[in-house]
Formats: C-alpha cells, sequence, structure tokens
C-alpha cells in the first residue's frame, strides 16, 4: 500500500505538470517518499476538517514542488477534486502554480519565493507554543519540506538561528537534499556543511542517506519528535528519480519529454493521465485519522479567536511630543487588552518606542508579548506572517528605509490578506545626521504600489490615532510611516474616509491647494499661513493620510482648474496624478546628506521660507 499511495501521488503530480505544460517534476518524482512518511506516518491532521486549531502544520517552503503537494493532498482526501488537478495552473483554479494560502484545503501558507516558508513556519511554531503556555491541550507540531535554494537564502539562516534561540521543539526541517538547482549542481556554489550550521544554531541534526528508504525517513521523523530541540533531518534525494534526465537541473523545472513520461509513469504502473486507485486514497485517508481522532475528539470545539481591540477611550497624556513616543503609547494601550496582540522590533525597540511597556520579553518560556528580533527584518516580518496565519494581531517595526530588507515578506502580507501591522520610523531626510544610508528617498512611494497595502502617513496625534483605529479593524496588512520629530498637537478634526482631507481651509479666494504627508504638513501649514500673511496667496491644505484612498477619490477634494502643489520628503512619484507638471511638486529625487535636521531641510528646500519663496513663484 506504501508503495501504491506514493506511485499514484507521483503520477498525478507528473499528469498535472504535463497538462499544464509547465511545472517541476524534479520534487515530485525525488521527494515523494518525504511528504508520504510524513501524512502516513507522522501528521497529526483531520481531512475532513484542515482548519481544526491543533492540526499540526505541514508548509511547503519549496514551493515550486506545489503538484507534488496538491496531489499528496487529493490522495490523502483533503478537499480536492480530480477536477482541480486537471486545472494545475490554470486561471482562477484551486492549484496555483505556486502555494496559496488555502487553510481549508490544508495548504497553511502562500510559498515560493525561496525562504519564506521556512520563517512562516518558525512564526506558527512560536505560535503553538504560546497556545500551550495558556492551554496545555493545544500542542500541534510544524514540519517544513525545504530544498537547498531554500536553504541558501539568508531569511533561512535568520529564522534558523531565532529558532534555535526560543528552543522551538516543535519545528522539525525536512530538508530535501538533492544538491541540484536551476542552474546546476549545487557543489560550487553551496558546499557548506549544513547540519554543522544548524546545530550551532540549537538544532538537533538526523540523517537521512535515502530519500526513497521511508524506514529510515518515519526513524528520523520519530527521534525529531522526541528531541527537546528543534530538528533539522537532511534526507539524500534524487530529483528526478526514474526520469532519464534524473540528477539535472534540466528535471527540475520543466515537464518532462512524452516518451521520458511515458516510461516514467510504466514504471509507477499508473499509465494513464489522472488515472488513481479510489482503494490507496481511502487507505491513506484512515492512516491519517486512525492517528488523529483522538485528539481531535479533544480539541475540535477550540477555535482562534478574533483579537478584538479598540481606542475608543484612549487619550494622549502629552500634546507636545515626538509621535513616535505618542505611537508607542497607543501599542501600549492595544497590548494590555488582549495577550494575543505581539509587537515587535528588528533591534530598535529603544528607537521605534514599538515596545508594550506593561508587557514581558518573549524567551523559551513563551510568555510576554514584546518580540525580540535581533538585527532580522527580513524573518521578523515573515514570522509575523506565521504569527498571524495563526490567529495573533503582530505588529512589527524597524526604520522606514530598511523597508528594503524585509519587503518581499510584507508582499507576502500583502497577498495572503494577513493583519500584519508594519511601523516605520524615521521616515524622511528630517533624521539628519544619519546621513543618506538611513534617510528613505524612494520608500513610500515602493510601499504605495503594493496591492492590498494600507499605508498611512499621520501628520499629528488626530491622524495617528485615525489610522490605528482604522488598521486594528482591517483584515490585511497596514503600515504606518511615523515621524520622530516632534509635533505640537492641535484639537481638530481628521476624517480618513477619502484617504484626505482639508486640514486648514482657504481664507476668501481660493487659489491653489498644498497636498502633504506626515511631517510635512507642518511645514504645509506655516507656508499656508505665511502665503496669505504676507501675499494674500490663499491656499488650502489637504493632508494626505491614506494615499491609496485619495487617489481614488481625489477629483471629489480637489477644486478643478485650481493649482495642485504636492510637498513630501520622498520621491516625486506618488504625486504625478494630481499636478500640471512636476515643477509642481516639492519632493526628493536623489540621495540626502548628512547634517542636522534644518541643515537638510534647507539644503534640499524643505524650509518654511524656501517653501514659501517657491510656491510664490508658482502662483505668481
Amino acid at each position: 500500500m506504501d508503495k501504491l499511495i506514493i506511485n499514484n501521488i507521483k503520477s498525478l503530480g507528473l499528469d498535472m505538470i504535463n497538462n499544464a505544460k509547465s511545472g517541476h517534476p524534479g520534487i515530485v518524482l525525488g521527494a515523494a517518499e518525504i511528504v508520504y512518511t510524513l501524512f502516513s506516518k507522522h501528521l497529526i491532521a483531520n481531512p475532513y476538517d484542515p482548519a481544526w486549531i491543533n492540526r499540526d502544520r505541514f508548509v511547503l517552503s519549496a514551493g515550486h514542488g506545489s503538484a507534488l503537494l496538491y496531489a499528496n493532498l487529493f490522495m490523502a482526501g483533503y478537499n480536492f477534486k480530480m477536477e482541480d488537478l486537471m486545472n494545475f495552473r490554470q486561471v482562477d483554479s484551486h492549484t496555483p502554480g505556486h502555494p496559496e494560502l488555502d487553510v481549508f484545503r490544508g495548504v497553511e501558507a502562500t510559498t515560493g519565493p525561496l525562504g519564506q516558508g521556512i520563517a512562516n513556519a518558525v512564526g506558527m511554531a512560536l505560535a503553538a507554543k504560546k497556545m500551550h503556555q495558556k492551554d496545555p491541550s493545544i500542542d500541534y507540531r510544524v514540519y517544513v519540506l525545504v530544498s537547498d535554494g531554500d536553504l541558501m537564502e539568508g531569511i533561512s539562516y535568520e529564522a534558523a538561528s531565532l529558532a534555535g534561540s526560543l528552543n522551538l521543539d516543535n519545528l522539525i526541517i525536512l530538508y530535501d537534499a538533492n544538491n541540484i538547482s536551476l542552474d546546476g549542481k549545487i557543489d560550487k556554489v553551496f558546499d557548506e556543511n549544513v547540519l554543522a550550521r544548524f546545530a550551532s544554531f540549537g538544532f538537533a541534526t538526523e540523517y537521512v542517506n535515502n530519500g526513497v528508504d521511508i524506514n529510515k525517513i518515519d526513524e528520523a521523523i520519530s527521534k525529531a519528535k522526541a528531541n527537546k530541540k528543534p530538528t533539522i533531518i537532511k534526507i539524500d534525494t534524487i530529483i528526478g528519480r526514474l526520469s532519464r534526465k534524473q540528477s539535472t537541473n534540466i528535471v527540475h523545472g520543466q515537464p518532462l519529454a512524452e516518451d521520458d513520461l511515458a516510461n516514467v509513469k510504466r514504471s509507477l504502473e499508473f499509465e494513464n493521465a489522472f488515472e488513481f486507485s479510489k482503494e490507496a486514497q481511502e487507505a491513506y485517508k484512515n492512516m491519517i485519522l486512525k492517528r488523529s481522532m483522538d485528539k481531535y475528539n479533544l480539541t475540535s470545539k477550540k477555535k482562534i479567536e478574533k483579537v478584538t481591540l479598540n481606542l475608543n477611550d484612549f487619550v494622549f497624556d502629552e500634546v507636545n511630543e515626538e509621535l513616535r513616543t505618542s505611537n508607542g503609547k497607543i501599542i501600549t494601550h492595544l497590548g494590555k487588552q488582549n495577550d494575543m496582540f505581539i509587537s515587535g522590533s528588528a533591534d530598535l525597540f529603544s528607537s521605534n518606542k514599538t515596545k508594550i511597556e506593561s508587557a514581558m520579553a518573549i524567551n523559551d518560556t513563551f510568555v510576554g508579548q514584546n518580540l525580540y528580533y535581533g538585527v532580522r527584518e527580513h524573518t521578523m516580518a515573515a514570522i509575523a506572517n506565521g504569527l498571524a496565519m495563526s490567529g495573533y494581531k503582530v505588529v512589527v517595526s524597524t526604520f522606514l528605509t530598511f523597508m528594503d530588507y524585509l519587503k518581499p515578506a510584507l508582499r507576502l502580507s500583502a497577498l495572503m490578506n494577513l493583519d500584519v501591522i508594519y511601523v516605520f520610523t524615521h521616515d524622511s531626510i528630517s533624521i539628519g545626521q544619519d546621513g543618506p544610508t538611513h534617510q528613505p528617498i524612494e520608500h513610500l512611494g515602493h510601499l504605495r504600489m503594493i496591492p492590498n497595502l494600507n499605508v498611512y502617513r499621520p501628520y499629528d496625534q488626530v491622524e495617528l490615532k485615525l489610522a490605528w483605529k482604522t488598521a486594528i479593524t482591517k483584515n490585511n496588512p497596514s503600515v504606518l510611516v511615523v515621524t520622530k520629530e516632534k509635533i505640537n498637537n492641535f484639537d481638530h478634526v481628521a476624517n480618513i474616509e477619502k484617504g484626505a482631507y482639508i486640514i486648514a481651509p482657504h481664507k476668501n479666494n481660493l487659489q491653489g491647494t498644498i497636498l502633504a504627508t506626515g511631517y510635512e504638513v507642518k511645514v504645509a501649514l506655516e507656508v499656508q499661513q505665511e502665503l496669505y500673511d504676507k501675499y494674500k496667496i490663499d491656499l488650502e491644505v489637504i493632508s494626505v493620510l491614506d494615499y491609496n484612498l485619495f487617489i481614488k477619490s481625489y477629483k471629489t477634494i480637489l477644486t478643478p482648474a485650481k493649482k495642485v502643489i504636492a510637498i513630501e520628503a520622498g520621491h516625486s512619484i506618488s504625486w504625478y496624478p494630481f499636478v500640471y507638471d512636476k515643477k509642481y511638486i516639492i519632493s526628493m529625487d536623489t540621495f540626502g546628506a548628512s547634517g542636522s535636521r534644518d541643515e537638510v531641510f534647507d539644503k534640499y528646500g524643505f524650509t518654511k521660507d524656501k517653501v514659501v519663496t517657491y510656491i510664490k513663484k508658482l502662483i505668481d
């Protein structure tokens, strides 16, 4: 029966790839035994209730192996139909080219960008530990299948290092070691001792020298489950095994030739396309159910409760302070409401001010709400995705310019529709003496281009609180870009329904509009007042809190035939939809410079006097 099921998984995977004329047959033929052994002999799950809270998680970090995943889940009795397999890699199918989060079909994470799934699995394992600390009946494990390519990506080592420090002994990494990547053999580019490196992180290590020996794989997983450390199991496999092109990069990412496919399927004893054994399918499903049902019956009624937060009763205790400090007070207030609200920073709690002041640090006892990631921005965001997939409300923070380090994981937050909240401080050239390495220029424009991402750049406490009130109600990720500058707040009414609002109306005869965000709103308000007092130039100021909402509704806010001027200490790319030409944008299209805030603002034309002079010429 083992052989029958494994061969059927391989055959279906090859059929999917052949039918789509696209895919990765190498991992299907090389790693099916690993996945089968895990599911048939170890994984605690219920194919009839795939979202059960206490199920073991299986993450396919090697997301190019999606055909293997779907074929395996189909044979294991999950909610995949033959039609789904036949529509592999087709538009609007349930079987996209790389796995996309779909827990009701057994797909635990969106994977494909290599290394992300490992870090997601670390987040899931941490979530399981925290849940277990509160409720000992919750005790699931997290398994992740990784490739050589996964382990070449730096994020995998960031994630493993933190997993070792936290001693996540419920995390088991299955390493499909076939020594081939897309461009060929890896011996000249990846010849380190992987197990020794993971041992240095605090992992236990196991080794299987034959990737088709399910007894040895079974034994290694059993040992890993008994270890008191996270474990990596290296399993030597042959990519594309049985194919004429086995052990070559050719079989990694393109369908088998017709005659090669026929020979392989003949060896598997499934010669017809999309043929499967109902007997094998039923047996495979029952293996999982028989092992899992006792635990399922004990915990099936437990649910992940939605993290509910509110700011209705929150009032700032100081009106003249750095906005990052005000932001930290909101985070502390929210942290007191629910212990499933977690805030983390990439070694910048003291600078971001994002620590939940009333809470402890998360360590290997798994209490607390403050997660110290160390200098690991990329894995911070990917681990946060794993925590969010497990029901936690997560804040992560760093400097805006270091968004570059974590952007791939942030993009996946948006793709998976996860409500991770990103806080980016030190948001412009105003940080001055740290110089251009730390002064973000293109980052706001970049963030605003990511689909399904809310991007807020608040001016003051009023807008900050409104941005947070909006963000905590969203089911998709949000970014709060927060200045470290001191803002003298004033009492006013802000509105986010259209993304922007008139923060300072014109006096008598509207001659134009200034658009600004964040700290530059302060500059715009000062400029508006001076232009009117000195020259009777009558402008209104619009604060753009949520750019992506504003770009959808700006025609209902801006007055036609009036000049529009945008001020933002970032790249001009965001503002072209609203202005006549580039001269109406006061922006940064070069790198900054090191100096005091006032010196840098003066050099690049963001002081009140320079903006007044510039706008007067435009209006004249």
